[in-house]
């Protein structure tokens, strides 16, 4: 269920993401008359016959909107449709999805900066619950917590309503005042709370700091217009702290706008350096190069990546891994290296076409096989499709890499499979709900929070109030897993994701792992830089 729901959230964003690499500089759409022109003109009129006969003929009324476009976030409607025969990427977007993308890729609206959910509530209606207010947001100044129940807007009811609904509610110009009624676990009456509206710029990268002496840990999760503001001022305050290595975490990120791809390599990339190319039919080959350079970042990186990483954040993986600048740790990459080109059509709708091909700088495809496997297989199980080293090509120093299938990294390091208690504990969100419990009753926790054994026996009464089966075999078997997320779900409820965050990379595996290759990382530097010695020497 946890894969699940991330592989879907990784689908939503692929969706809005997938057009932003092209959408700052697509191309007019212009109407081109070729030799196949009799055919499309055949074509656009059968299907002009079809829609006519079930307009005039089917038993209840037809939607033309649904009909041509599909309902919101779907592939299904006749434009749609038609894209879905041509890749998983090219997509059309309503109003609704085409708002969504341009606000994603500014990476910042006006509102009080918390994300939402809607869940049912009694007599079926929807209820609105705060997933997580943005660290620094007027939402989470003012005190609002994950769990807490949004009941009313500017004394509005929002029984009922979906997320888009109570979104519009809360958002507004900065500077301008929402009441809201927050109905929260443990508290007799409802929380009155005054919030001022400001601008909200969720970070890109949103967790720097010196997971070990003189070693950084930064966490990119998309890219957005501001990534490569962020990574400069993050970078330069690391630096004054003696910068000598770095894990850069890139994974489950989606990607984003190719500008930034481009700015976040040529933080480390010596001046010249090729970070990414792209040609197509109609498309002549475009290169992008590295013109600033490393600006003496000369210290070993590892970088992470998932089946999840996508896109731009393949992109910047490709390119350090091809000139060596970089190890690369984890599970092959998702493999989207599709341009598309966002072409805005009337009433606020929008189509992101495919125009073109990304290539790392060996020349390795990043785009993963799509014929022949179905759009669900495709998301959700990349695995099926991924070539067994199919194209290899050479790294600076004479490495072979491989494309046709993602990035796949240098050192395989698989996604542990989940014991079945544990996923169990995930599946029923007994850690959310028992941090909402523990701080209805207890109120707050100190910044040096640990879970307790005092702590522990209340969570067994709660899952015995909760009727969550669990042995004391499986509690013991499970308690270091217990621990961490009891200490995660209330770190991150009271001070933010990222400092919880922190708190758990520093237990990662992955992590752990990547600081362990820190030595194999300084070895591929060295080799990197007598590579561009005996370049500049010829």
């Amino acid at each position: 269920m946890k894969q699940a729901r991330r592989v879907a959230w990784f689908i939503l964003s692929t969706v809005v993401l997938c057009g932003l690499l092209g959408a700052l500089y697509g191309r007019q759409v212009e109407a081109t008359a070729g030799s196949d022109d009799s055919d499309v003109k055949s074509s656009l009129s059968t299907f002009t016959r079809i829609y006519n006969i079930v307009e005039s003929n089917y038993a209840d009324p037809i939607d033309p909107d649904q009909s041509i476009y599909g309902p919101p976030y779907s592939t299904i409607g006749a434009i749609p449709g038609a894209l879905r025969t041509l890749d998983p990427h090219s997509n059309f977007f309503d109003p609704r999805t085409f708002a969504l993308m341009r606000e994603d890729q500014e990476g910042k609206y006006y509102g009080v900066g918390m994300e939402i959910r809607s869940v049912p509530g009694k007599m079926g209606k929807l209820t609105t619950i705060v997933s997580k207010p943005i660290p620094g947001s007027p939402a989470f100044r003012a005190g609002l917590r994950p769990g807490d129940i949004v009941a009313k807007v500017d004394n509005k009811s929002t029984d009922g309503l979906n997320v888009s609904q109570v979104a519009e509610m809360l958002k507004g110009p900065k500077g301008t005042k929402v009441h809201v009624t927050v109905i929260r676990e443990g508290y007799d009456q409802p929380l009155e709370v005054n919030i001022v509206r400001d601008e909200i710029s969720p970070q890109s990268v949103d967790v720097a700091f010196m997971i070990r002496p003189n070693i950084a840990y930064i966490r990119i999760l998309k890219f957005d217009e501001n990534t490569n503001d962020e990574l400069t001022d993050t970078l330069h305050n690391l630096n004054e702290k003696g910068l000598q290595g770095l894990v850069l975490d890139l994974r489950d990120n989606p990607g984003g706008v190719l500008p930034e791809a481009v700015e976040v390599s040529d933080h480390f990339l010596e001046k010249d350096q090729l970070i990414v190319y792209h040609s197509g039919r109609h498309s002549p080959e475009k290169r992008y190069w590295a013109t600033h350079g490393d600006d003496g970042n000369e210290f070993p990186i590892v970088v992470l990546i998932n089946r999840m990483t996508a896109s731009a954040s393949e992109i910047v993986t490709g390119a350090l891994q091809d000139h060596d600048r970089a190890l690369v740790i984890g599970e092959p990459s998702f493999g989207k290296g599709l341009v598309q080109n966002v072409y805005q059509l009337s009433e606020n709708t929008g189509l992101a076409l495919t125009t073109a091909h990304y290539y790392t700088p060996s020349g390795r495809l990043i785009q993963r096989d799509y014929q022949n496997v179905s759009l669900y297989d495709y998301f959700y199980h990349p695995e099926l499709t991924k070539p067994a080293h199919a194209e290899v090509r050479l790294t600076d120093g004479g490495r072979e890499v491989y494309g046709g299938g993602g990035i796949t990294p240098d050192i395989e390091v698989p996604e542990p499979k989940i014991p079945a208690a544990q996923e169990m504990l995930l599946d029923h969100n007994v850690f959310f709900d028992f941090a909402k419990y523990y701080l209805g009753v207890h109120k707050t926790i100190p910044t040096d929070f640990e879970t307790t054994d005092a702590v522990l026996d209340d969570f067994k009464q709660f899952l015995g109030r909760d009727k969550v089966s669990l042995s004391d075999v499986e509690m013991t078997a499970n308690l270091d897993f217990i621990k961490d997320h009891i200490q995660y779900q209330l770190v991150s409820m009271i001070y933010g994701i990222p400092d919880a965050d922190k708190i758990k990379l520093s237990r990662d595996p992955l992590v752990l792992k990547a600081l362990d290759s820190m030595p194999q990382a300084k070895e591929l530097l060295a080799k990197a830089k007598r590579y561009i010695a005996s370049q500049t020497t010829r």
